[in-house]
């Protein structure tokens, strides 16, 4: 074809918009892969280009349209997509839990999800709605992706294929070079290669710690069942254990949250020693942070380190025997109060417990707070009904909810507990707080809300504890995880506190004997261990002395 030919001159009219055309692409797909990393460390910062990008839109360029082409295309654009919402995955668990993203562990986490928002925004249709928008947003994202990527002339000219051919030699040995040149390697990434890599790897790793477990499973003493003088100190005992949602050591030591916290557990600390009472406390790590409750829960109760689905999933279907079935044989009654289970609660049937009271049956008829069902001051008067009922000792597990995300609005303690009955009461602050939509726009007012909802589920622990604790009472509160990082900062330990409460201060002498300390502040010596040495520990120093003397 001759200069100045019809079909030339078309060409050269056409290479403007396709090299914008090309420019977008690249904007888009490099977008799509770099901005998760942006979720994560909260602002624009290296690598600013993902090298994929590039590889993608160059090579596209050297196609021809042709079917296959366009197929190709639709699928790159879907993988792309893929990688960019997996990668926001990665960086909403890093914020929210404190650890990567696994897809083989962690995608039945988007129910959990759902069940969070509909708490925070009221309704399930909202979630749903939001639901069908993302969808439809994704789709909108891939077939966008995909005609940007998809090849614009049916025949490239010789001159802008050996141009786009130069462009990719140049691009690869860019990327092949830049671990030789730190200003290369800093700005330009392999975004999506890492994060295939990693999840591959965890999957691998993964399969591999299902093995361990096993193993762990059958080295490890599951029944106490031969065991003479079973948990015998504690005969006749009501023992109470209580999870405070969110309480980690962050809320007693750092800076923001010492003042109002810290005050707070000094009051507890004068109130129960006024009310007759001794106090004990400690450390332990917690298996997960900012959420998860129930793999503390299933920790404490096990005697095996519950730190992800696999483990707690492998540890209920085993039949393993736990603290439950410990306390079932000295003869208590167990009960698990839950107000923050909505559905149906299969695990619980596990758990082998004789009443199990969720959010359906506590008898509650007071409003809900947004995520929270309902205020710990009414569990723990629940809890106490429960005591007075039944006439056998009991074993209460119960999980209090109260300082749970997203921190509004924040009760009063209510001097009156008769009062409280069934909840209706506190229909006054049914509207109370800041809507967490409006909250949640200013990170500092978050924080003052966390700290202010901790401070209150530790009041509330305080007055049941002055109140209805005596020396027929071993009530033990714990955190079940520190909060997510976006209050206690990266790099956190996951230790929470432990405090033991009882009219009877011998009950408190094995504590003491495990290096807890008297008082309500837990000793800060480092050495600190995971919740799934309680139980081991626990039976042993309760059980009669002929029992307490063999090694495990």
């Amino acid at each position: 074809m001759e200069p100045g030919d019809p079909g030339t001159v078309a060409q050269q009219g056409q290479a403007g918009p396709r090299l914008l055309r090309l420019l977008a692409a690249f904007l888009v797909v490099n977008a799509l892969l770099v901005a998760p990393s942006w979720i994560r460390i909260g602002w624009i910062d290296p690598p600013w280009v993902a090298f994929e990008s590039g590889v993608l839109v160059i090579g596209f360029a050297l196609l021809p349209i042709r079917w296959w082409s366009a197929a190709l295309a639709l699928l790159a654009a879907t993988a792309v997509t893929a990688v960019a919402l997996v990668g926001v995955g990665d960086s909403a668990t890093w914020l929210s839990l404190g650890r990567p993203v696994n897809l083989y562990l962690d995608l039945w986490l988007l129910r959990s999800v759902g069940h969070l928002l509909s708490g925070i925004l009221g309704s399930t249709v909202i979630v749903f709605g939001l639901g069908i928008v993302a969808a439809a947003v994704l789709v909108i994202v891939i077939l966008t992706v995909a005609r940007l990527l998809k090849p614009g002339s049916p025949r490239a000219s010789p001159l802008s294929t050996r141009v786009a051919a130069l462009a990719l030699v140049a691009w690869a040995s860019m990327g092949l070079t830049a671990a030789h040149l730190p200003a290369v390697e800093r700005l330009v990434g392999l975004p999506a290669v890492q994060l295939v890599r990693e999840q591959a790897l965890r999957f691998w790793e993964t399969r591999e710690a299902q093995d361990r477990f096993a193993l762990d499973l059958s080295r490890s003493r599951g029944s106490y069942a031969d065991v003479p003088g079973l948990l015998a100190r504690l005969e006749g005992r009501d023992v109470i254990l209580a999870f405070l949602e969110s309480y980690g050591m962050v809320s007693l030591h750092d800076p923001r949250y010492a003042p109002v916290v810290g005050s707070r557990v000094d009051d507890f600390e004068a109130r129960v020693r006024a009310a007759g009472l001794d106090v004990v406390s400690g450390r332990l790590v917690a298996p997960s942070q900012g959420g998860q409750s129930w793999f503390g829960h299933g920790s404490v109760l096990s005697g095996l380190w519950l730190d992800n689905q696999l483990r707690y999933d492998m540890m209920l279907a085993s039949g393993r025997e736990t603290l439950i079935d410990d306390f079932e044989r000295l003869g208590h009654r167990t009960v698990a109060v839950m107000p923050a289970i909505t559905r149906a609660w299969p695990e619980g049937d596990r758990f082998g417990y004789d009443e199990i009271f969720v959010r359906e049956n506590l008898g509650y008829a007071g409003p809900p707070l947004n995520w929270v069902t309902m205020p710990d001051q009414f569990t723990w008067s629940f809890v106490q009904r429960l005591r007075e009922q039944r006439q056998t000792p009991l074993l209460v597990e119960v999980g209090l909810i109260s300082s749970h995300a997203p921190w509004t609005p924040i009760l009063p303690v209510l001097d009156d507990w008769e009062s409280i009955g069934d909840g209706a009461v506190f229909g006054r602050w049914e509207d109370a707080g800041e809507r967490p939509e409006d909250l949640w726009r200013d990170t500092e007012r978050v924080r003052e809300q966390y700290a202010r909802s901790v401070e209150y589920a530790v009041h509330a622990m305080t007055a049941y504890a002055e109140r209805y604790v005596d020396d027929r009472t071993l009530l033990i509160v714990l955190g079940d995880h520190q909060p997510a990082p976006l209050i206690t900062g990266d790099g956190a330990s996951w230790e929470v506190p432990v405090h033991v409460i009882s009219g009877d201060p011998e009950l408190l002498e094995p504590f003491i004997a495990w290096g807890f300390v008297r008082g309500a502040w837990p000793d800060p010596d480092p050495t600190v261990l995971g919740m799934d040495y309680f139980r081991d520990w626990f039976v042993r120093a309760y059980s009669a002395p002929s029992f307490r003397e063999v090694d495990p």
